[in-house]
């Protein structure tokens, strides 16, 4: 069973922290996006481009539960791979820690530079994110075990509060 999941809106870390928290806890990595990437020999954006959206989340679905059912280490989540139900509801049933990573549109802009490699963020951005996390929000805080605000922090300082959280480091 994973050590932890963190999911969160583009921007919020969690690649970054996933590999802070992953040396802190002394365990494998997995991030579903360069698992994806990996899996098809395509950049995401490429997989949106020539095969498109409802492609990827099939691949991204398949990718995310096979990590949550065999990884033993830290999984960072795509940003809208919890928007898939049975997604949401492995993580809903299982006692797996989940961490929302918290953003704000104003420190997300340019930890992800919205450009073409966040397919979903390639035309009006700033709108684009506003109107992700309309509908993402609710969704992320639902499933969460805790929220973690990442604004103005180091992966590893939010790498450290989610394993004091999890119990793994006091």
């Amino acid at each position: 069973m994973p050590k932890a999941v963190l999911i969160g809106p583009p921007g919020a870390g969690k690649s970054s922290v996933a590999r802070a928290l992953s040396k802190l806890l002394d365990c494998e990595v997995l991030d579903t996006d360069l698992e994806i990437e990996r899996k098809s020999g395509k950049k995401i954006a490429e997989i949106f481009t020539q095969d498109g959206e409802p492609a990827f989340r099939i691949l991204e679905k398949e990718v995310v539960l096979n990590a949550l059912a065999t990884a033993s280490g830290v999984i960072a989540l795509g940003g809208g791979s919890v928007l898939d139900a049975e997604v949401a509801d492995y993580l809903s049933k299982s006692s797996i820690p989940v961490a929302y990573l918290e953003v704000s549109i104003s420190q997300a802009a340019p930890r992800v530079g919205f450009n073409k490699e966040r397919p979903l963020l390639a035309i009006n951005p700033r709108q684009q994110w506003m109107a992700l996390m309309e509908v993402r929000r609710p969704i992320y805080e639902g499933l969460a075990t805790f929220k973690i605000a990442t604004d103005n922090r180091k992966p590893a300082e939010v790498a450290q509060e989610i394993a004091t959280s999890i119990g793994s480091i006091k």
